[in-house]
């Protein structure tokens, strides 16, 4: 059932048994219950939570990637505390950018399809598989995103096969790219791109990639209103993971507060 202002609604298509394959999304077509975005009138002036500036970069065990806290609808704060950065399985991550509540739900989706994957096939998707599947999930809500509702994730991972951090790129209509040594998304993503592009070096320890990723959204922050930066007095800190052949790992935010601790020391 659709509400006054959209949602989600059941698929009309009729029930019947299906096997379960690979595909938990083709499952749910197949039982006629998979969901749907429907936008319905009087959406379109609406203002919704947006997420802003996420980052990725290889290192040398794998790859690290990093957002603000912060969410905007127009010109206001809409909230301080927004993670943007997930597990999307044990090795690789996701983050997200554009319509907050849309992008969340995209993540749930993609998280669900890749350990339904697991169950069915008892072995994981390869890395390159889940970036082309989370490419299609982008260009099917491509109906959606000319109505406003834009989500462009980021994705990383740790190759097991060639055991080598990779990280992916997307564009709007499903387009997926394979970044060599950092990407970034989001209204803040060309400035925090552009320190990258100066600071960044091939090989990095994880003490050094940590510390670049946390300075690259404080210099973004500064250029960008849409992207927080750090706030010590009220605990606010960028979320940062790394992807290696440990898997993933979320920094706790004692670490991190000690790394914002000596940037802002040290910015101009």
């Amino acid at each position: 059932m659709t509400g006054e202002g959209g949602g989600i609604v059941p698929s009309a298509l009729p029930l019947e048994h299906v096997h379960p394959g690979a595909s938990f999304s083709a499952l749910l077509e197949g039982r006629g219950i998979a969901p749907r975005w429907v936008v319905g009138e009087g959406t379109a002036d609406l203002t919704l939570a947006e997420a802003t500036t996420v980052l990725s970069m290889r290192y040398a065990d794998g790859v690290v990637m990093a957002g603000d806290r912060r969410a905007t609808a127009g010109n206001v704060i809409a909230h301080k505390r927004v993670k943007k950065v997930y597990p999307a399985d044990r090795f690789s991550a996701v983050a997200i950018s554009g319509t907050a509540g849309m992008a969340l739900e995209m993540i749930r989706l993609f998280q669900t399809e890749l350990e339904h994957y697991e169950k069915i096939e008892d072995m994981r998707l390869s890395l390159e598989g889940k970036a082309n599947y989370l490419a299609r999930m982008v260009r099917n809500n491509l109906a959606l995103a000319f109505q406003g509702l834009v989500v462009i994730p980021l994705f990383c991972g740790y190759d097991e096969t060639d055991r080598v951090g990779r990280l992916y790129t997307f564009d709007v209509v499903g387009g997926r790219y394979e970044e060599q040594d950092y990407a970034t998304t989001g209204s803040g993503g060309a400035e925090a791109r552009s320190f990258l592009k100066a600071k960044w070096v091939e090989g990095m320890a994880e003490d050094a990639v940590l510390e670049l990723a946390v300075e690259a959204l404080v210099a973004a922050a500064e250029e960008d209103a849409a992207t927080g930066g750090v706030d010590l007095k009220r605990g606010i800190l960028p979320t940062v993971v790394t992807v290696s052949d440990a898997g993933y790992v979320e920094i706790p935010d004692e670490r991190i507060a000690e790394i914002a601790e000596r940037v802002l020391e040290g910015r101009p």
